[in-house]
This record gives structure tokens, C-alpha cells and sequence, in this order.
């Protein structure tokens, strides 16, 4: 199983630019249906995300065999198509969809009370579909991104002409640049937008519980949070059926006083397991995420 994650997402750069020549020719739905190809065949030849999601499907929500082939599929499904939204989305096509907001209101307070904010989220939904919501607020939003996806979505982006207000903090091992970066931000009352759920083998990480399973997290995210005294946000975006989306935001009262990285992990992991609850199929995290875990396979 591959055992650890690289600082990389899924996905080649050809498969990303034939995506969006289809979606500018042909539609959003008629790249929807290309997927019924497309999924047979990663199923058979990417091995490592079959193995990780077989596991996640059997060991973490626990079902039979028959249930977990389908989990398979319906997984790969889930992603293609929310890969086909985000490049509609960022092409201009945000009328096509739907949009839903929980918390919303309270949201949009915490971003107008002028201090920094931390937004944790995870691999799972389409957390990048909201970037359209915040254009008011793109010049004051920071996503922190590993070197290696920071370069590959920006040369997808340029080779497609695609735009984004928000700015980009790369994390690159061997540099703390990314560190002042974070602070500097968070101090100038902008907003900075991590993922809780991955890590690389050089990181430093937490120990904690999902689904009843021990896994780790990386610690930054969660040390900052517990030290920094802003407002710390749980945002995710869930695609329903049809072409709707569910945006969640979960606001956590962590900056109301000092709380241990552990406890803000805690949180956050009571929020993941509620969202994957509801959204089995929307994990898309493709490495062995609970290798830590000491449970009998």
C-alpha cells in the first residue's frame, strides 16, 4: 500500500487539459459521462488507490466485500467528477451549479471582524469550489499548498488561462519561509487556509482518532491554531446529488482562550468523522491514511 503520502496530488497534466478542452467543447455532463470509461480503467491500473480506499471501505467504515467493490468505484466516481467541477467552476461555469451554505452568515461575520482567521479542511468534498465565494475577500486569503501541487496547479492554470484572486503560501521542506509567511498573514488580519489530513514524512504530527481508528495529522496546522488567539474556522465543501454543493463551516470558539494542539485536533477530527458520515464516498485521500493504526487487519 503506499504507505505515505508525497506532497502530491493525483492526476497528470494531460488528463487535466483533455478535461477542460471537453468541458469547453462538449459540456459539464457530457464529461461527466466520459468518466464511465475513465474510472474502469484507473480501478485497474492505479493499484496503490484501490488498496487504500479497499481499506479504508473495509477497516474504518467497516463494510462487507461486495459493499466495499462498490465503495471502490463509486470513490473514483465521486472524484472525477468533483475534478470536473472545479475546472467548470474556475472556467466561469458557476451558473450551471447550486450552492448551499451552513453557518454561513456567522461565517462571514468572523471573516469581517478584522482579525486573522485559520481555516483547517480536508481532502474530502471539493474544497477549492468555494474560491468564487470569496472573491471579496481572494486579496486577503492565503492557502498553504506543498511546493509540489503549488507548481503543478499553477502551470495548469497558466496553460489554460485560468485566474484566482486568492494567494498561495508554498510549504517547501527545506525552507521555513512558509512559517514567517503564515504569521506575517495572520498578523495583517488576512485569512490562512490549511489541509488537516496530510502530511509528509519529514513533518512533525499528532496522534489522533478517525473512525474509531488512530492515525496521524500534521501538527502545524493544530500548533498554530492553539497558539495563535484568531478565530479557527472547519470549512468544507460536500457536492449532493445533481450539480449542488454543500458548504459547511464549522466555527470552533478556539480563540475565545488558549487550547492544546491536541484538543484543537480533537475538534477537528469530531468534525471529519461527522462530514464523512454523511459523505462516504467523498475521501480522497489515496495513500494509507490509518497506517499507524495497530488494530488487527
Amino acid at each position: 500500500m503506499a504507505s505515505d503520502w508525497k506532497g502530491q496530488t493525483r492526476g497528470g497534466l494531460f488528463g487535466y487539459r483533455f478535461f477542460i478542452w471537453l468541458i469547453r467543447s462538449a459540456g459539464v455532463r457530457t464529461a461527466y459521462a466520459f468518466l464511465y470509461l475513465v474510472v474502469p480503467y484507473f480501478v485497474l491500473f492505479a493499484p496503490k488507490a484501490v488498496r487504500s480506499i479497499w481499506s479504508y471501505s473495509r477497516r474504518s467504515l467497516r463494510l462487507g466485500r461486495a459493499a466495499s467493490v462498490l465503495m471502490v468505484f463509486r470513490n473514483f466516481h465521486a472524484l472525477g467528477r468533483t475534478l470536473i467541477d472545479k475546472m467548470a467552476i474556475n472556467g466561469g461555469m458557476s451558473g450551471k451549479y447550486t450552492f448551499r451554505f451552513e453557518n454561513y452568515d456567522e461565517f462571514l461575520r468572523i471573516l469581517d471582524s478584522g482579525a486573522g482567521v485559520i481555516m483547517i479542511g480536508a481532502h474530502i468534498g471539493n474544497w477549492e469550489i468555494g474560491a468564487p465565494f470569496f472573491s471579496k475577500y481572494g486579496d486577503r486569503l492565503n492557502i498553504v499548498m506543498y511546493d509540489n501541487e503549488h507548481r503543478r496547479i499553477k502551470e495548469l492554470l497558466e496553460a489554460n488561462a485560468i485566474s484566482h484572486d486568492y494567494k498561495i503560501i508554498p510549504v517547501n521542506e527545506d525552507s521555513l519561509a512558509h512559517i514567517f509567511s503564515i504569521t506575517a498573514a495572520l498578523q495583517a488580519g488576512e485569512y490562512v487556509c490549511f489541509q488537516g489530513d496530510r502530511y509528509t514524512p519529514e513533518e512533525k504530527t499528532l496522534c489522533g482518532s478517525l473512525l474509531g481508528r488512530k492515525a496521524l495529522f500534521p501538527m502545524g496546522p493544530f500548533l498554530l491554531a492553539s497558539r495563535m488567539r484568531v478565530p479557527v474556522v472547519f470549512y468544507f465543501a460536500m457536492r449532493e446529488p445533481g450539480m449542488k454543493y454543500r458548504f459547511h463551516f464549522f466555527p470552533s470558539g478556539i480563540s475565545e482562550g488558549r487550547m492544546t494542539k491536541e484538543a484543537v485536533l480533537d475538534r477537528y477530527a469530531s468534525v471529519l468523522e461527522e462530514m464523512l458520515g454523511r459523505y462516504p464516498e467523498q475521501w480522497f485521500n489515496y495513500y494509507d491514511f490509518w497506517k499507524n493504526d495497530t488494530e488487527t487487519k
